[in-house]
C-alpha cells in the first residue's frame, strides 16, 4: 500500500465533502507563524510524516500566537521521529471538541469486499477500542454494486443511538469516506478521530489513508513517488529502482534498502532474490553465516535479461557491500540463463572486485551456471555460480569463504560510463533500450555467434553484417526480448562490435555523488 500523508489524506476528505480543520502546509517556522496569524485562532502543529501516536511521539503542538508557532516550528521541523526526518508540518485551527469518535473503511481480504467500521470512541487505535470496548464498534461489509448511500449508513448510525441533525451529519461523513475509499482506490481510509465540535459539527480532526499499490497509476494528482508500503520516505536509490518496475511489467522487481550507506565493518552484502520463500530462506542462510542484508531485491516472474541487468545495477550503487549473494528458490520456473547474462554484464561494466555467489536454480540452470564460468574471467572478483542442488547454507557459507580468502575487499561504486557509438553504426530500438552494432567491426569478423546466439530470430545476416530480421516496430514492441545474447557473444568473439544501451534514469547522477561523497 502506498501511504498518504495526514495533509494529502484531507484534500481527498475535502474534495468528497466531508469538513476538514481550516489549515496550511508550512516548510519554514516563518511560514507557520504566517498560517496562525492567518487563522487568526489557537492552532494545532502537526508533524507530517507515516506514523500514528505522534502525540506520543512529541510531534504534536498547540500554540496561541504566531511568535509561540514560529518557536515550535522551528522545534520540529528538522527533526527525526524514528525513521523519518520531519520536512512539513499541517497548521490548523484548535477545534473546540466535545466527542471523539472513529470512521473507517478497509478492505476485507476474507470476505472480498470492503469494510465500513464505525466506533462511538475514538482516538485511540481502533484494534485497542475493539479488544477493550467491543459494544462501541459497529462495521458492514458494503455491495460494491450498490454502495454505501447515506441512508444504509443512517439505519446503521441509528442503533448506536444518534439521531436528530448529529445522525444526518455523521451519516452523511460516513457514505462520502466510502466514495472516496472507491474513486481513489484506497486500501484502507480512517478518520480518527471523527470529532463532534461544542457547535455540533462534525469534523475529520486526522485521517490515515493507503493507496493500492497496483492503483497508483490511475492516479498521478496524488504524487505518489513509489508505489510501496514503507514505514518512511523512500531513499534516493529505491525510487530509482521503482521506476524500472514502474516502466517495464516484465516479471517482477522489488528493491528495498535495508540501510542507506553500508558499513564494511558490520559486513553488509547486496542480497539478490528470486521467489518470496527460496529469498527468505536464502536471507536466513547468510545472515547465520554473520552478514548483514543492505538490501532486499526480488526478480521474479521471468524477467528478462536486462531488468535483471538494470537490478545488479542498483544492487552495486551501494558503497560498503563485502559480496553479492544471489539466491532464490532453486526450483523458479524462469530461464535462469537470462538471470545470468544480465549479472554478467553488469558485473563486467562495473568491474565488480568483491565475490559473488549465484546460485540460479530453476529452468536451464545449467545454461546460466556455464554463462557465469565462461565470463568469470573477464570480471576481477570471484565469480561462483550453483545451481538447484546447492542449498542456500551451503552457497552462504562459499560467498563467507571467499570474503575471507579475497581480504574482506570493499566494494567501490563507480561512476556510469556514458556510451558513445561510433559514427554510422547500425542501431535499433528494442523496448527499453537499443541495440548498436559497428558494422566496421563485423566486416572483419567470420564468426556468427551473434546471430546464432539470437534464438528468438531478431537478427540476420545481411552481406555478412548482422541486422534486423524483423521490422523496426516489432523490435520496439519487443520481440527483441532484450536476452543480450548477443552482445556476450560478440564480446566472446573478440570484437565487441555490439552494444546494449540500457538506461536506468537517475543512476548516473546518483552514482555522481555517492564518488564524490567518498
Amino acid at each position: 500500500m502506498a501511504r498518504l500523508f495526514e495533509y494529502q489524506g484531507k484534500q481527498i476528505l475535502q474534495e468528497a465533502g466531508i469538513k476538514v480543520p481550516r489549515g496550511k502546509v508550512v516548510e519554514t517556522p516563518e511560514q507557520a507563524a504566517r498560517a496562525v496569524e492567518d487563522l487568526g485562532t489557537e492552532a494545532v502543529l502537526k508533524i507530517q510524516v507515516w506514523l500514528k501516536g505522534r502525540a506520543q511521539l512529541g510531534g504534536i503542538r498547540f500554540v496561541k500566537t504566531p511568535q509561540e508557532a514560529k518557536k515550535a516550528a522551528a522545534e520540529l521541523l528538522g527533526t527525526r521521529v524514528k525513521n523519518f526526518v520531519v520536512e512539513k508540518l499541517l497548521v490548523e485551527e484548535k477545534l473546540k471538541i466535545e466527542r471523539e469518535l472513529f470512521a473507517g473503511v478497509i478492505i476485507d481480504d476474507y470476505e472480498k469486499k470492503p469494510l465500513v467500521v464505525f466506533s462511538s470512541m475514538g482516538g485511540t487505535g481502533i484494534e485497542e477500542i475493539a479488544r477493550e470496548h467491543p459494544d462501541a464498534i459497529l462495521t458492514h461489509h458494503v455491495d460494491v454494486l450498490e454502495g454505501f448511500p447515506e441512508y444504509k449508513a443512517r439505519g446503521l448510525l441509528s442503533r448506536m443511538g444518534f439521531k436528530g441533525k448529529l445522525l444526518v451529519k455523521l451519516s452523511s461523513t460516513l457514505s462520502k469516506l466510502y466514495q472516496a475509499f472507491r474513486k481513489y482506490d484506497a486500501r484502507s481510509a480512517e478518520i480518527n478521530p471523527l470529532v463532534i465540535t461544542e457547535e455540533g459539527e462534525v469534523y475529520a480532526a486526522d485521517t490515515h489513508i493507503a493507496i493500492d499499490d497496483y492503483a497508483v497509476y490511475r492516479h498521478p494528482e496524488l504524487g505518489i513517488e513509489i508505489a510501496r508500503e514503507f514505514d518512511r520516505p523512500p531513499t534516493e536509490l529505491e525510487k530509482i529502482a521503482y521506476k524500472v518496475e514502474e516502466n517495464d511489467y516484465r516479471g517482477t522487481f522489488y528493491f528495498f534498502q535495508m540501510v542507506e550507506k553500508p558499513v564494511p565493518d558490520e559486513n553488509y552484502i547486496g542480497f539478490h532474490g528470486a521467489g518470496g520463500g527460496g529469498s527468505m530462506m536464502s536471507m536466513d542462510a547468510v545472515l547465520n553465516r554473520g552478514f548483514k542484508i543492505a538490501n532486499f531485491t526480488d526478480t521474479s516472474g521471468n524477467p528478462p535479461a536486462s531488468k535483471v541487468y538494470r537490478a545488479a545495477k542498483i544492487i552495486l550503487s551501494q558503497p560498503g557491500i563485502i559480496g553479492y549473494f544471489a539466491s532464490g528458490s532453486g526450483v523458479a520456473s524462469q530461464e535462469q540463463f537470462n538471470s545470468a547474462r544480465g549479472l554478467v554484464k553488469a558485473f563486467m561494466e562495473d568491474e565488480i572486485e568483491i565475490p559473488a555467489v549465484l546460485r540460479l536454480g530453476g529452468n536451464y540452470e545449467e545454461k546460466a551456471i556455464e554463462i557465469l564460468e565462461t565470463f568469470s574471467r573477464f570480471i576481477p572478483g570471484k565469480i561462483e555460480g550453483y545451481g538447484r542442488d546447492d542449498s542456500p547454507e551451503f552457497c552462504a557459507e562459499r560467498l563467507k569463504e571467499l570474503v575471507e580468502k579475497g581480504g574482506r575487499k570493499v566494494h567501490r561504486v563507480k561512476p556510469i560510463k556514458e556510451y558513445t557509438p561510433p559514427p554510422g553504426a547500425y542501431s535499433f530500438k528494442t523496448l527499453t533500450g537499443r541495440v548498436y552494432i559497428d558494422h566496421s567491426l563485423c566486416a572483419r569478423c567470420q564468426a556468427r555467434d551473434c546471430v546464432e546466439a539470437c534464438t528468438y530470430g531478431v537478427l540476420k545476416f545481411e552481406d555478412g553484417k548482422p541486422v534486423l530480421a524483423i521490422s523496426e516496430e516489432e523490435a520496439a514492441r519487443g520481440k527483441c526480448t532484450e536476452c543480450l545474447a548477443c552482445e556476450l557473444a560478440c564480446f566472446l568473439d573478440g570484437k565487441k562490435a555490439i552494444h546494449i544501451e540500457l538506461p536506468i534514469p537517475g543512476l548516473a547522477e546518483y552514482r555522481e555523488k555517492i564518488t564524490k561523497e567518498g
